[in-house]
This record gives C-alpha cells, structure tokens and sequence, in this order.
C-alpha cells in the first residue's frame, strides 16, 4: 500500500496546490469588487474542490449529520482537530451557516487562498504569545458572528492531534464566544481518520482512510452553566473518536 501512496501523493499535493493558487485571485476579485456574497460563494466552490481533490489518495470524506440544525441563529461548531484536511470539509459539510473559524496568526500570511480568505472572511486570527491581542480579536469575532448569523469554527485542543487521541480541550476561545452569542447553539462535531493521512508523516500520505465528521445534538448556550456546556460538548465530542 506504501509503494501507492509513493506515487499517489505528488499528484494529489500538485492538484490541491493548484486549486488553492487558482482560487486566490478568483477571491480577490469576488471580495474586491461584488463583495462578501460573491466571495462566500468562490470559498465555497473552493471547499467542494478541495475535498474531492482527496479522492486522488483514497480519501472520501463523508457527513454523518442526523439533527437539523437551527436557523437564523449563530451556531459555534467545536471540533477536535485532526489534521489541516479538518478544515476545507467543514467549511463545504456547513456552508449554509457561512462558517468561519478561529485559526493561529501565522495562517494570515503567505498560503495561496487560505490566507486570503482567513484575513477577508471575517475569521478570527489568534496571536497565542499576545494574550491581549487574543481576547480582543476573540471578543470582535463574537461579535460578528451574533450581529450576522454566521456559523463559528472552533478547534479547543489548540492543535492537531497526531494520532488521533484528542487533547485536553481549553475553555478560553469557546468561553469568548459563547459570552457573546448566549441565545446560538454549541453544534459538537467528531472528525475520525483525517489524521491517518499523515501517518507515515508529511511525505509519503496516508491512503485509503475515509474520513468522517459526524455532528451531535446541538446544545442551547444558554441553556446550561458554561463549564457544564464544555463538559457536555467534550464528553460526547471524545464518546465518538474512533
């Protein structure tokens, strides 16, 4: 199986490169000239290309969705984080909600597409050695998030889990956010297998694991105290990790 991902990989690496530089100056002239619809729409298509780009290594990727989820309220999607192919999934699976995620600032520079998008989409970028600088683009995204109705993407591990056991969830960015959109909806999401494709590292990919996020019940924030809010969306975002 090895020998394949050896040959399967550059292919797959050259095709989402590809989609991601194509795509910048598409959301350049979408956001800069007919504006933040236009622009949702190409960061859209943009998503839907990426994810089926994974096909190229073996990777379907599928929803496992049984609840509807509640309209014309902010929804805060919190996630654990397997993998950097958590994102583009989430992003197509919840674009009716116009999701936007909270995200490390070294993201906001330099990726073709991604940065772009992170700076002019209305995501928050998170200084982690500025804590000032945190809370108060934590507090500004919350914000935006109630006043517009729109869908935010927490990962409270922090970072990628390797191998799939998830990390220690932190309360601080959820917390912000909850704060701000107390009547919005916690929506628990459980990722399995994305980590698999960088089993043997970043160089050969892993393939033939298929992916799935599968969403629980969503809880009203206001519904609990917030540590019983986190302790709920923990247990049954971990119950499901695979």
């Amino acid at each position: 199986m090895k020998i394949f991902s050896y040959i399967l990989s550059p292919i797959f690496a050259l095709v989402f490169f590809l989609f991601l530089v194509i795509f910048h100056p598409l959301q350049w002239i979408s956001f800069n000239v007919f504006g933040r619809e236009a622009h949702q729409k190409v960061i859209n298509a943009l998503n839907y290309c990426l994810v089926k780009s994974m096909l190229i290594i073996g990777v379907p990727v599928r929803l496992i969705n049984k609840h509807k989820l509640p309209e014309n309220t902010s929804l805060i999607f919190v996630s654990n984080h397997q993998s950097t192919f958590d994102i583009a999934p989430i992003g197509w699976f919840f674009r009716k909600h116009k999701p936007k995620f909270v995200a490390k600032i070294e993201l906001g520079k330099g990726i073709p597409s991604v940065s772009f998008n992170l700076k002019k989409g209305g995501a928050a970028l998170i200084d982690r050695k500025d804590p000032k600088q945190a809370i108060s683009e934590l507090v500004k995204f919350s914000k935006n998030i109630n006043k517009n109705k729109w869908g935010a993407i927490i990962f409270p591990e922090g970072t990628r889990s390797r191998n799939g056991t998830p990390k220690r969830f932190s309360s601080n960015g959820l917390k912000v956010i909850a704060k701000f959109n107390k009547e919005g909806y916690v929506v628990p999401l459980t990722i399995n297998n994305s980590w698999k494709v960088f089993k043997y590292g970043k160089f050969p990919l892993g393939i033939g694991s298929p992916m799935t996020i599968t969403t629980h019940k969503p809880i009203k924030i206001d519904s609990l105290p917030f540590e019983e809010l986190l302790e709920k969306t923990e247990k049954v975002i971990k119950e499901h990790i695979k």
